[in-house]
């Protein structure tokens, strides 16, 4: 948390934040200096959900609370990347981040995790019974082991593969080196299909897919196409093989300092955001496979039916490596939520 006051938002980055969306009203009258400044760090493009979420998380602050709350937006790693953004949460570095789910494994919570099993949900409403439910509740109280505050979940959507030829049946994947993140289950997943799983920061990606460091990759289709990705992959396959999300975060410190109004503006102002994200992404997704298909850079694969099926067999074993690791309970609550929830 600073007490500087925060830069002016870049014209370009205040047309990000309202893309598909209307404009929020803005204040007419002069407002006051901030007293707090929120510095809010994330590893991707503004044009993203999470860029936009971040963004319109910014907007609502500044005027719900008259210019005395300021936020800052650092997007595309440029404070902090993969490897580096929880500890510097933790240390007071920047006071928000919205990691991927599969982070916070790394940092002693493997149970989140469970949002990187293939194949686990059939939709975006199979998300929502863990997210909005008992089971992501608990999940999210786990993080106050680690002096950490987690304010709500959002979506980047369905993730699909891309290498330089089709990955349509698992023999496809052998001996391809994949990027991942630290996730042992996604690692799992590229093993089970015969591939290697390289670790890399998503800040690294694009360099090391050019580079010939990794062969191909997993993204929703916004990040492959604002990474540009497609410059440097000749075959995205829509394999719709796992799931994208976020968790936003800040530190029991900076939360415990503010006081109850303002905690109370900062979450109603966050849970609009990432409702806004959540409504948005799908259609950023749609968009960005629509500007990909019109580049003609990258040959995009329809999976049928079938081919999905043998995909979904071939890495059925990564559920019993992460219940041998977290311990059933943990996927016996998952499949109850999912099925009775």
């Amino acid at each position: 948390m600073s007490t500087q006051a925060p830069r002016p938002m870049p014209r370009r980055q205040w047309l990000a934040a309202c893309a598909g969306a209307a404009l929020l009203p803005v204040a007419r009258a002069a407002v006051a200096q901030p007293q707090i400044t929120l510095r809010f760090s994330h590893v991707v493009a503004e044009e993203t959900p999470k860029g936009l979420a971040a963004n319109r998380f910014k907007v609502l602050v500044e005027q719900r609370s008259g210019g005395r709350i300021g936020v800052q937006v650092f997007p595309n790693a440029q404070l902090y990347g993969d490897a580096d953004e929880m500890q510097a949460l933790q240390l007071g570095a920047v006071d928000l981040v919205a990691p991927s789910l599969s982070k916070f494994g790394r940092i002693g919570l493997p149970e989140f995790e469970l949002f990187d099993l293939p194949f686990l949900f059939d939709d975006l409403a199979a998300v929502r019974r863990i997210t909005l439910g008992p089971l992501g509740q608990r999940l999210l109280q786990g993080l106050e082991r680690h002096g950490l505050v987690g304010l709500g979940y959002f979506d980047n959507g369905f993730k699909q593969m891309s290498a330089n030829r089709a990955l349509l049946a698992p023999q496809d994947f052998v001996g391809l080196r994949m990027r991942v993140q630290a996730s042992q289950v996604i690692a799992a997943q590229m093993r089970a299909l015969g591939a290697r799983p390289v670790t890399l920061a998503f800040s690294e990606t694009r360099l090391a897919l050019a580079t010939g460091v990794v062969n191909g990759t997993e993204n929703p289709v916004s990040n492959f196409w604002t990474q540009a990705m497609h410059q440097v992959q000749t075959d995205l396959s829509l394999t719709n093989h796992g799931y994208l999300g976020y968790a936003v975060v800040t530190n029991q410190r900076l939360w415990h300092y503010l006081g109850m109004e303002d905690r109370a503006l900062i979450n109603q102002a966050l849970q609009e955001a990432l409702g806004f994200a959540n409504q948005i992404a799908d259609a950023q997704n749609d968009n960005a496979l629509a500007a990909l298909r019109q580049a003609g850079t990258t040959r995009v694969h329809t999976l049928s039916t079938v081919q999905r099926e043998h995909l979904r067999q071939a890495v059925q074993p990564v559920q019993q490596q992460l219940a041998s690791r977290l311990g059933k309970r943990w996927l016996q609550d998952l499949h109850n939520a999912l099925h009775n929830g």
